[in-house]
């Protein structure tokens, strides 16, 4: 869907996120490479998926495995850089790579093209492409493309070991909003009887609960809050019966924002601001401590 950008929506998605910030880690994002296949070398250049560890012929240990916990991407690039010091054009042997997850491939991508000025947001979903009639919890990274005037969204992960494995039959520079379902738009077609919830999720987490955790996760993404794909408070983790009619009525709500490319700005971040049910409670554990999400909010703003 093309659209005129806003000025404050540009503005807001060119700077960086309490998440994505680098802090005293920001000199590792300057000199990158300009272009969206060159960036997804880099970040594939830097991080190993944990589901893939094995297929790279890389067997981690649990204090390894546990690099996915970290959300910051300052905190990222401090344990690459504890690795190796070399800048990050330099890709990293396996064993130095930092061990991640869809989310953060998609988190850093983001962080280097907000570096770079260029509009840029995670989007959290479901990949069509992964398995047949499935729909694999997933995340992505949006980027506003000025000369084609619309969203682009790019899967930094796929890298040629995973293209060929998965028969990718696209270019993941530029994923088809067919095999990229957005939560809002999951929501929407399950609620509509147009998709069967439980072809939603991963491993053995799937159905209606699941898509409202991704919806949720999607829509504070689009306020440039990138949690970890298994946090969750208030309405993500309710049980189904236990929902009230507000809740499910603003799940619908955001829903219909968020499943179209270029999500009302204004809408999108007046609910947010409005509503404490999306707000993660205070002291929501971040690397390692703890924070006031009073003080996240005005870094988001």
């Amino acid at each position: 869907m093309r659209g005129e950008m806003t000025g404050d929506e540009l503005h807001y998605y060119t700077r960086q996120g309490f998440v994505t910030d680098p802090g005293e880690h920001a000199d590792l994002l300057d000199g990158l490479p300009i272009g969206i296949p060159a960036l997804c070398q880099v970040v594939q250049g830097l991080l190993l998926h944990i589901f893939w560890a094995e297929r790279y012929g890389v067997t981690l240990t649990e204090e390894r495995e546990q690099e996915v916990e970290i959300r910051r991407v300052s905190r990222m690039l401090a344990r690459m850089r504890e690795m190796d010091p070399r800048p990050l054009t330099t890709g990293r042997a396996l064993e130095n790579k930092l061990v991640g997850n869809c989310r953060d491939f998609s988190v850093l991508m983001c962080a280097m093209l907000r570096h770079q000025g260029v509009p840029a947001r995670a989007r959290c979903g479901f990949g069509a492409y992964f398995e047949p009639n499935h729909y694999e919890d997933h995340w992505v990274c949006g980027y506003w493309n000025a000369g084609e005037g619309r969203w682009v969204m790019v899967d930094a992960q796929l890298d040629a070991l995973q293209r060929e494995v998965l028969q990718i039959p696209f270019d993941p520079c530029g994923v088809p909003r067919d095999q990229f379902v957005v939560g809002g738009k999951a929501w929407r077609m399950c609620r509509a009887g147009e998709a069967n919830p439980d072809h939603f999720g991963i491993f053995d987490m799937h159905g209606m609960g699941f898509i409202r955790g991704d919806l949720v996760r999607d829509f504070l993404a689009l306020n440039k809050i990138e949690i970890l794909p298994w946090d969750g408070w208030g309405v993500m983790v309710k049980p189904d019966d236990a929902l009230s009619p507000d809740d499910v009525s603003l799940l619908d709500r955001i829903a219909a924002l968020t499943l179209v490319d270029s999500p009302p700005f204004a809408d999108v971040r007046a609910i947010y601001e409005e509503d404490g049910r999306l707000h993660m409670p205070p002291g929501y554990a971040v690397d390692p401590g703890r924070f006031d999400m009073r003080r996240m909010d005005s870094e988001t703003a």
